[in-house]
């Protein structure tokens, strides 16, 4: 029988642009956050456990919400973000604002995750499709060397209130990742166009049809060694830079220019919804009431 592929949801950051914990507010029917739908997609694609990556400060709230709400229709753990994890000693880290980055935080499930797993963030909605494809990858494909990525339409992942990060990728014909690259502060101008901004602080044009990275990753736990001593690297490099992020589109790129790994790309015809902002939170409640009254989703869900 297959090992049942495990889902890690990062959950340890800040929410400073919302102005609160999202990671668990309530925007279904019956107040389920957006994690739950997550959660019930995994559990429905086939996932067997799922690992909360969380901040300690929050995990009362976590436990509160969280502990013995799926039963036994997946496993539950935890892992801790701290601003220490992993952090070589000879490296300063109480100098940090922020937590290191999404791979930071991926790596933190190291000791709890021995399985094929998926990483996605905790307050995006990523469709059912998805995970279901997810699912499929992790458990027939998954090896040290072949990782997956679900990757959106750019247009589908905007945010109407204030701008997003996305990694911008570029798709080989073979359904192949060459290069993702992350992109910050993406928006819609009033001329229509999509922009980003450059380091340089100029604004260059997206395509609108762009596939992009939402941080829905599939990934074999033989990248935890990887993850490891490149993390070890970057905080060395970092240490006076206590804003810098080892994001996940970097590692994978990293992967791909040096030849240790190819990333399959898995595309999502699903809308993307999520709560960068407290003005999302409507929209997103709407969707979700129209989800359960199409009968995606039942409403409690658990």
């Amino acid at each position: 029988m297959a090992t049942k592929p495990t889902l890690v949801i990062l959950a340890a950051g800040m929410g400073s642009r919302y102005g609160g914990l999202k990671q668990i507010d309530g925007v279904g029917p019956s107040e389920e956050g957006i994690i739950e739908y997550s959660i019930f997609d995994a559990i429905r694609a086939g996932f067997g456990k799922v690992v909360f990556v969380i901040r300690k400060d929050i995990e009362e709230a976590f436990r509160e919400k969280f502990d013995g709400k799926f039963g036994d229709k997946i496993k539950v753990e935890y892992a801790f973000q701290g601003m220490d994890s992993y952090v070589p000693s000879d490296v300063d880290h109480t100098k940090r604002e922020k937590p290191w980055g999404t791979t930071h935080a991926m790596l933190v499930a190291k000791e709890v995750t021995q399985e094929p797993f998926a990483v996605i963030n905790a307050d995006d909605y990523y469709g059912t499709e998805a995970f279901q494809k997810m699912a499929s990858f992790l458990v027939a494909e998954a090896d040290p060397k072949t990782f997956a990525m679900v990757g959106y339409v750019l247009h589908r992942t905007l945010s109407d209130h204030g701008h997003v990060n996305r990694g911008v990728t570029v798709v080989a014909e073979d359904y192949l990742l060459q290069d993702v690259n992350e992109r910050l502060k993406i928006q819609r101008g009033d001329d229509s166009k999509v922009r980003y901004l450059g380091e340089d602080g100029h604004q260059y044009e997206l395509a609108d049809d762009s596939v992009v990275s939402m941080n829905f990753w599939g990934f074999h736990p033989a990248i935890f060694d990887r993850i490891e001593k490149g993390f070890q690297q970057f905080a060395r490099e970092n240490t006076d830079n206590p804003k810098a992020e080892y994001l996940i589109p970097e590692l994978v790129d990293g992967m791909i220019k040096d030849g240790s790994a190819t990333v399959k790309v898995l595309v999502s015809e699903d809308k993307w919804y999520g709560v960068t902002y407290q003005e999302d939170k409507p929209k997103v409640q709407e969707a979700f009431a129209m989800l359960v009254a199409e009968n995606t989703y039942p409403t409690p869900l658990f």
